[in-house]
């Protein structure tokens, strides 16, 4: 088998945009006896994000790599214990990784240092009374797994961030591991108690800091595949010294990528071979793990993305949610979908070359029946003249 040059040579610019690739699962054949379990296995963090366009953003990083699975399997997936678990415990837990994200269990411990962390500094500017964190840890065992209004209301009943007492208890408890989310139910955190929640094997604080982040760091380059120290420290937001202190044990090796200013570091099991198989043909979420970061997405991809949910309307370029069109291993355009009854509507497509018009006519139209819509509408093309071949290619 012909194999990427050993760890200390240097990559192409062409390899380490494969090694990515294939190590965040657009490469070669999708696992689908893994499924949605394995995708989560695979990255380590799924983000979650409020915005649902399409779906929300933890139901489109799996279809980005599997294809149409069912939206109901992805939350069973996540969160639904195995039939043979006994007693039934979850096969994911929330927590603060890259951000909020859906976690595989058996990486609680792992997560030790950053909840130690918690306990020892101050929690915002939400002051508790007397008793109103051990209430909610009461209510919780007698009750079981409880959302924030089942606890006596998330709001106070000023702006969003004006959270109740309640509130303010229960996300303590999370932070510092007592209490842990357990799933979402119509968007709302359900909490339970740790220690009934998660597995007794893993449900320990036993692992130092740098046993923890040593681990954390060697997941990152797993599932970058190649990575800069601020790529690999930014996976689940770890602070550059602390990746610094870890990273000559943390079984990565270092490399030189063509055109990266800064060195890096690989996965040695991706280097053992030389990806190759077919490309995925999909819309990312602008929250998937392949671009999330800004400045490694331009660098791998030529490609500059911005999220513009947040951006005042008029000052938008591509859209709210646009999402970027991945085919061949290339960043082809972008498009700001929405939904209108039965039909996907692209208000706005951006495209960077005519030979994207087909990769994202039928990305556009895999998206849609995956969404159960059975018409797609373009609205705006930044490239008139290819307007109406993209408007021909959908039908």
């Amino acid at each position: 088998m012909s194999t990427v040059p050993p760890a200390t040579t240097e990559l192409s610019a062409a390899d380490a945009r494969r090694i990515a690739l294939r190590a965040q699962g657009f490469l070669g054949a999708p696992d689908r006896r893994g499924g949605v379990r394995g995708v989560l296995r695979h990255l380590g963090a799924v983000q979650l994000d409020t915005i649902s366009v399409l779906a929300r953003s933890h139901e489109l990083i799996p279809y980005a790599r599997l294809g149409a699975v069912g939206r109901r399997a992805v939350e069973d997936a996540y969160w639904t214990p195995a039939a043979a678990d006994a007693p039934p415990r979850p096969r994911a837990f929330e927590y603060w990784s890259h951000a909020a994200c859906i976690l595989p269990v058996e990486e609680w411990p792992h997560f030790a240092f950053r909840r130690r962390a918690y306990r020892s500094r101050p929690h915002w500017h939400h002051e508790l009374s007397d008793g109103a964190y051990d209430a909610v840890i009461k209510q919780l065992r007698a009750e079981g797994p409880l959302t924030a209004t089942e606890l006596g209301g998330a709001k106070n009943g000023g702006e969003w961030w004006d959270w109740s007492e309640a509130k303010v208890a229960v996300e303590r408890a999370l932070m510092h591991g007592e209490v842990v989310c357990t799933e979402r139910r119509s968007w709302k955190r359900v909490y339970d108690l740790a220690e009934r929640a998660i597995p007794d094997e893993v449900l320990h604080d036993d692992l130092d800091d740098t046993e923890c982040l040593r681990r954390l760091v060697r997941l990152a380059g797993q599932s970058l595949g190649v990575g800069t120290r601020s790529d690999i420290g930014d996976y689940h937001r770890i602070k550059g010294e602390q990746v610094d202190a870890v990273i000559a044990d943390s079984g990565l090796v270092p490399v030189t990528v063509e055109g990266w200013a800064k060195p890096a570091w690989a996965d040695p099991e991706a280097l053992a071979s030389v990806p190759r198989g077919r490309h995925r043909t999909t819309l990312l979420s602008p929250f998937d793990s392949l671009i999330w970061e800004r400045a490694r997405t331009e660098r791998i991809f030529g490609f500059t993305h911005r999220l513009e949910a947040y951006v005042p309307k008029p000052k938008r370029i591509h859209g709210y949610f646009a999402m970027p069109l991945l085919s061949g291993g290339k960043l082809l355009g972008r498009v700001d979908p929405a939904r209108e009854g039965s039909t996907l509507v692209a208000r706005q497509v951006s495209l960077d070359t005519p030979a994207a018009v087909e990769p994202m006519a039928r990305a556009l139209r895999e998206a849609a029946e995956w969404v159960g819509c059975d018409s797609v509408r373009i609205e705006r093309v930044d490239r008139p003249e290819l307007a109406a071949p993209l408007t021909r290619a959908v039908i």
